[in-house]
């Protein structure tokens, strides 16, 4: 079977049997193919709340799906490939935001949307990188716990400089693979190349950018610019598929080692057993989990919009 006759066989069973497919941007061009909806995190969890279908298969990581779940409890969420989790969301637990919370009283708690569902049940209130600068503006708090990456959090910190921020030592180790020896080699290969970078890089790498944002940020941002050639800090994957939506553009990545493993893990085939019920796992949460974890949402959603 090739790609395109496995792909003919998703889209015919996801109809058969009532199935969405959410596709992370970082998902392959083949998964993109066939997915109802493709984006960051939140965006795809909020379009799968508004979904007719009763089956979400997740193509991304876990705590992707299971933010899906959360905002869609009356719906079975299944991850597609189920050894997909995320470094970072792993690296700090419910337990250690407690300690934080110890150690820094009468702070408010954020958290990167990219944590645990156990995490979120802490946390006063969740953000996302496109939306992280107008929630902490539009906090009464002036103090801020921002948890877990000190990399997003210097990116909003920089932009918010009436908070007092304290940080987790934490961070996407595929985002921080690069630094600024990476942007000047490839600013040197092309120097007409804009550099666009996502805020999880290190401060060294932001600074010398000349658009940070989001993964649909950048995507949106290449795709509308008059400038024809992009040097892309953020996932590989992206680079292919700002390579398919404007093929009159030139697009190179910052550095070999901006790979995700664990969003490669998920294959075409990985989304087909889930489709046809072979495979995947589904996300099954507690109820007090799923609804403590929605409050700090609720709250993005109140004040970001």
């Amino acid at each position: 079977m090739n790609t395109r006759e496995l792909q003919d066989r998703i889209i015919e069973l996801k109809k058969k049997k009532n199935v969405c497919i959410l596709a992370h941007a970082y998902q392959s061009q083949d998964i993109w193919e066939v997915a109802d909806f493709i984006g960051d995190s939140f965006a795809l969890s909020k379009k799968a709340a508004g979904a007719p279908e009763d089956t979400m298969v997740m193509a991304g990581v876990r705590f992707m799906a299971e933010t899906c779940k959360i905002l869609s409890p009356e719906k079975r969420v299944i991850l597609a490939n189920p050894t997909a989790g995320c470094p970072m969301a792993m690296e700090m637990d419910r337990d250690a935001v407690l300690e934080m919370q110890k150690e820094y009283p009468g702070y408010a708690t954020v958290a990167y949307i990219n944590t645990t569902a156990d995490l979120k049940t802490a946390v006063d209130v969740v953000v996302t990188s496109s939306s992280a600068v107008k929630i902490i503006r539009a906090l009464p708090d002036k103090n801020i716990i921002f948890i877990p990456d000190p990399n997003l959090g210097a990116w909003v910190q920089a932009q918010c400089p009436e908070k007092n921020f304290k940080f987790y030592n934490g961070g996407c180790p595929t985002h921080m693979r690069t630094g600024p020896s990476d942007v000047k080699r490839m600013k040197a290969a092309h120097p007409e190349a804009l550099v666009l970078v996502h805020p999880e890089c290190r401060p060294s790498v932001v600074e010398l950018a000349d658009y940070v944002g989001s993964t649909t940020g950048i995507m949106k941002y290449a795709e509308e610019s008059s400038a024809r050639e992009f040097i892309i800090g953020t996932e590989a994957s992206i680079v292919q598929h700002l390579q398919f939506q404007c093929p009159d553009k030139k697009f190179y990545l910052l550095s070999e080692n901006c790979v995700c493993y664990n969003m490669k893990m998920t294959t075409l085939v990985d989304v087909y057993n889930a489709v046809a019920g072979d495979g995947g796992e589904e996300i099954v949460l507690p109820e007090d989990v799923i609804t403590r974890s929605r409050r700090p949402i609720d709250r993005m959603i109140q004040l970001g919009g």
